[in-house]
């Protein structure tokens, strides 16, 4: 079963399970989101389309994470003239894991695990980096031990008797 939502302006086609990155939306990650505004079901062949949206259908999320996404860059010139200016914006979007669809009589249910890990540790991870890499702001998720850096011993220190006849000579 699918659905065609309506969220920050934009259309998506979803069903349960979908990984979903749309406009900035409010809540902590782990919080579950609803969306209200379904605009059409589908079932094989079967569709219900709404006028405008379907009475009573409703597609459930669980608020993943809320970063900044890739950045776009703002260019502007005008020949002959010696106007260049480079500007560059990053938008906020949220991640949302659909884990409900329901509606006309039927509902479809994700029975998948959500791991609440950000992209920014599972990158530094992909690279062999670990959490040691990740930027402090960033609440950690447990590392397993062999990901974790290993730790650097101290260098022996000299002794006090050892240094006194090298300021003699």
């Amino acid at each position: 079963m699918y659905a065609v939502i309506k969220t920050g302006g934009k259309q998506y086609r979803v069903q349960a399970g979908d990984l979903l990155v749309v406009e900035k939306l409010d809540g902590e990650p782990g919080s579950e989101v609803a969306f209200g505004e379904v605009l059409m079901l589908g079932e094989g062949e079967a569709v219900t389309v709404g006028a405008p949206t379907v009475d009573g259908a409703v597609v459930s999320g669980t608020l993943l994470e809320t970063r900044k996404g890739e950045k776009v860059k703002i260019f502007k010139k005008i020949r002959r003239q010696g106007y260049r200016r480079t500007r560059g914006h990053r938008q906020t979007e949220s991640v949302v894991r659909v884990t409900s669809v329901a509606g006309a009589g039927k509902e479809t249910k994700w029975e998948g695990v959500i791991d609440l890990t950000p992209k920014v540790i599972l990158n530094a991870r992909a690279r062999g980096l670990g959490d040691a890499a990740v930027p402090a702001t960033i609440p950690s998720m447990p590392v397993k031990a062999e990901t974790a850096a290993p730790k650097k011993k101290a260098a022996p220190k000299k002794a006090a008797t050892e240094a006194a006849p090298e300021a003699e000579a």
